[in-house]
């Protein structure tokens, strides 16, 4: 049998099931010992249930002898973050304020089709307090650590989740992105994370950011997130913003490379300050592929910061998320959360209108600007991971993530397909992510050109001493 299980790819650990040289509960067992290892110093998950995993690993076992595989994903270890819903588990969504003593006896879209291709899962990722910021802290869970440094932060919301991928805590995850949740994490991990277009994905129920919010995977290899992605790219008459079913299989037509296509690369999307060395390694990235074939220009949409719009458009989400609590429950919530919530109720109808002419403006923009350009290429985040327990790098300087993560959220508010793939370290270490930013509807692609740089700069993990 290869080594440690919990080090192989998703597809990797099903050729191997396939060929009878490993099982899903060999595969499952190292799982669990990983994270027995290695979340009591990173806090990845909230909840793991070992006894669940190995017994529905176990009938996948079952089948992979029998040679009837449930689906795609049969007996691979994938976690869900937990504000997803998933039966017979509590989603607390990082708040001590979320009751755990209630009935669990439903499935969101994604992990409805998670069991229904035979994953198995293995637990729920931390993630920041109804998911409101782009780190990973709570009150209820406390802090997730950066598995290349402990002491910086993985990114988030989708904290748990990326550092449960980059370490081997399970070879898949699913997250969600309102405004980077995925994309950040993914940069500051140093592992891939894709929000599709919104919709692509069916989401039930709606979180604080609405039509802003994607559901999406993470992987250790773009074929993962493709082969991921093809499952729970499903709709579901729960979400009526669901896109209608698309057969394509995302796995199809990945390694077809980026010849010929016309690639733009900002660098700073005409706005943005960017870390000097996280420009160094950016740039150099992008010459990958220069020579893969693309034509790529140095070129910016031609929009400015859409900070403005993002936050009068997702703050009074986030407020009527905390509405129905208290002002004393509130003392036991995120300070942050709590003045973003309050912040979000002075938003009057006049802006809110406003800001939502703005987005569609914003929309019309990328459109246009994509007649001209297949992908956008940017960087994920201008910034390297910074250090854990604070909201920004900078707190004298600066009050919240939107400060400091302005590549992501446009792309939420245009509803576009966004990946973070890993490019490279800064000098001490830190992972950087490069963005590839596609047309709507153009999810395929946008995976065809992260493959391509894969090939050309393979991914990898952090030590075994993370």
């Amino acid at each position: 049998m290869p080594g440690n299980l919990a080090d192989l790819s998703a597809t990797e650990l099903l050729r191997l099931y396939r060929a009878r040289q490993a099982s899903p509960v060999e595969a499952v067992r190292d799982v669990l010992k990983r994270i027995e290892e290695r979340d009591g110093r990173l806090n990845a998950f909230r909840l793991v249930d070992g006894e669940c995993a190995l017994a529905d690993a176990r009938a996948s076992e079952g089948r992979w002898t029998r040679g009837a595989p449930m689906g795609s994903l049969d007996g691979v270890p994938v976690s869900v973050k937990d504000v997803l819903l998933t039966k017979g588990w509590s989603t607390l969504w990082g708040s001590k304020l979320t009751r755990p003593d209630q009935p669990w006896d439903e499935d969101a879209p994604a992990v409805a089709c998670l069991r229904e291709a035979g994953a198995v899962l293995v637990g729920k990722t931390n993630t920041s307090e109804f998911h409101w910021k782009t780190v990973t802290d709570s009150p209820l869970t406390g802090i997730t650590r950066n598995p290349w440094n402990p002491a910086l932060t993985p990114g988030g919301s989708c904290g748990g989740a990326a550092v449960a991928v980059a370490t081997g805590m399970g070879a898949l995850a699913v997250g969600t992105d309102g405004g980077g949740s995925i994309r950040v994490p993914a940069a500051f991990t140093g592992v891939f994370g894709m929000k599709p277009t919104f919709g692509r994905v069916a989401q039930y129920p709606a979180g604080a950011f609405g039509t802003m919010a994607h559901v999406g995977p993470f992987a250790r290899t773009v074929a993962d997130a493709a082969l991921l992605l093809g499952v729970i790219a499903r709709p579901d008459d729960r979400d009526s913003w669901a896109l209608p079913a698309d057969s394509r299989d995302y796995v199809d037509g990945l390694g077809d490379g980026v010849r010929s296509l016309r690639l733009a690369f900002s660098p700073d999307l005409g706005f943005a300050k960017v870390d000097p060395e996280v420009a160094r390694v950016v740039a150099d990235a992008v010459k990958v592929f220069t020579e893969a074939g693309a034509v790529v220009e140095e070129t910016s949409p031609g929009f400015a910061d859409t900070r403005a719009t993002f936050e009068t458009l997702g703050f009074p989400g986030i407020a009527a998320s905390v509405a129905r609590f208290s002002e004393e429950q509130k003392q036991q919530m995120d300070p942050g959360l709590v003045a973003v919530a309050k912040e979000g109720t002075r938003v009057g109808m006049m802006n809110y209108m406003a800001a939502q002419r703005a987005r569609d403006a914003l929309a019309l923009n990328m459109s246009r600007f994509h007649r001209a350009y297949d992908l956008l290429l940017t960087p994920t985040v201008p910034i390297a991971a910074f250090a854990t327990g604070q909201d920004v790098p900078d707190p004298a300087r600066q009050k919240r993530w939107t400060e400091w993560a302005p590549f992501s959220y446009p792309f939420n508010l245009t509803r576009q397909p966004a990946a973070s793939l890993p490019c490279g370290f800064t000098a001490d270490g830190r992972p950087v992510g490069l963005q590839v930013v596609g047309p709507l509807y153009a999810d395929a692609l946008v995976l065809r050109a992260a493959r391509a740089f894969e090939q050309a700069r393979p991914f990898r993990m952090p030590g075994a001493g993370a």
